[in-house]
């Protein structure tokens, strides 16, 4: 995708936990303000209505050209293939102040955002490379460069997941820095 990264465009985000990748992509896309968040994995049971299968084979509404209001919208891929989601992608993307796509490591050939959830001792992840950190026990340290996310409390997980959660929280705010970083 040709868009520049920049303060708002297009990223990536894949982490070997569904549960924290998804999360992750919905809060990328919350201190947006306004994003389309697209899942390309289908690990998780996302249901979205539409998905991008759909928009490839109708077309796009006026809806999902563009927002209509701030906000996450998310669309699952449904059974495209990831070849065939970036011709739908390249479509929606221009219109959308961000988009962030849910991959699997080495799925997405865009700039994308490892995150690693952090654990003690010999439970650290092997990559030290960049990364989101994911504190998951007090007192840990990341083994690499990148940010470190504040603890993330499962009432705002439930919200994220609903779609009812807004930019002022600690944990959504500390992605911001994330999309101006050199991300390969």
């Amino acid at each position: 995708m040709g868009r520049a990264q920049g303060r708002f465009g297009v990223l990536g985000v894949e982490s070997a936990d569904p549960v924290l990748s998804l999360l992750s992509a919905l809060g990328l896309g919350q201190v947006a303000g306004t994003a389309l968040v697209v899942d390309l994995c289908r690990d998780l049971t996302i249901r979205t209505g539409r998905t991008l299968a759909d928009i490839a084979e109708d077309g796009p509404s006026l809806g999902e050209l563009s927002p209509g209001r701030s906000g996450v919208a998310l669309l699952s891929s449904g059974p495209l293939h990831v070849a065939e989601c970036i011709t739908v992608l390249e479509a929606l993307a221009p219109n959308w102040p961000a988009v962030v796509v849910r991959c699997h490591a080495g799925q997405w050939e865009g700039p994308t955002v490892p995150v690693r959830a952090l654990l003690p001792g010999l439970l650290q992840p092997a990559d030290r490379g960049p990364a989101v950190w994911q504190p998951l026990v007090p007192g840990v340290r990341p083994p690499g460069p990148g940010p470190m996310l504040p603890r993330l409390r499962s009432a705002l997980a439930r919200r994220l997941l609903s779609g009812r959660a807004d930019g002022r929280a600690k944990w959504v705010r500390a992605w911001e820095p994330v999309w101006g970083l050199p991300w390969a």
